[in-house]
């Protein structure tokens, strides 16, 4: 199962360090952000477990739920709390799925379906793949898909940033141009013509026939 863009995010049922979850049901009428992780006890994945205890406030204000998932069972999360802890400085306050039979890996077309089924004997090496993050909106559609390598530590800040646009643009008819950060100006839809944008906007720069600008709309 190839997931793209738009696609509803496959639901399930799983185990999680904070009990039993339908995933559906627990994103509710919010937002979600699902990151995955390739093994437990793994130097990157500590750093960035600990990086989003640090940010859940600011997902927080932004409606949106947070949830890891990494190969291994629950049990092991629990012990990992404490590195985790250890190494950031930050207690893991958000659920962590235990993926102990690689079924919501597989779900999610992180792992192929001859990965087996279970997680025991398997390597970091062997789930690299296993490193993504995906913004689920409250359609539960997925807004956002990022993979990155086992070597490369994620921005979640990015994440923070791009919801930030995603959100914003899926209230007025606008994009963000590269780069953009929240208050800065933002480019009109093309769909929106000259005339209309004054009226919805006031003033804006043409830049070029399709490249229009003005500033961000909070109302």
């Amino acid at each position: 199962m190839t997931l793209r863009i738009n696609d509803v995010a496959p639901d399930f049922i799983a185990d999680t360090t904070d009990g039993p979850i339908a995933f559906h049901d627990w994103i509710g009428d919010g937002w979600a952000v699902l990151f995955s992780h390739p093994k437990d006890f793994t130097p990157i994945c500590t750093t960035e477990l600990g990086t989003m205890a640090g940010l859940k406030t600011e997902f927080d204000k932004r409606n949106a739920r947070i949830i890891g998932i990494s190969v291994d069972p629950v049990e092991n999360h629990n012990k990992w709390k404490s590195d985790i802890r250890q190494a950031t400085g930050h207690a893991v306050n958000y659920p962590m799925i235990g993926d102990r039979e690689l079924e919501v890996a597989k779900l999610y077309d992180m792992l192929p379906a001859s990965a087996g089924d279970t997680s025991e004997g398997r390597t970091p090496a062997d789930n690299q793949t296993v490193r993504s993050v995906f913004v689920i909106g409250p359609d539960k559609k997925i807004k956002l898909i990022l993979t990155y390598p086992m070597t490369t530590g994620r921005n979640f800040r990015e994440i923070l940033r791009a919801i930030d646009s995603i959100q914003l643009t899926a209230k007025f008819p606008v994009a963000t141009p590269a780069d953009w950060e929240p208050g800065e100006e933002v480019v009109i839809a093309g769909s929106v013509s000259d005339e209309d944008a004054a009226k919805r906007f006031g003033a804006f720069d043409a830049i070029l026939p399709y490249l229009r600008k003005t500033k961000q709309p909070t109302a």
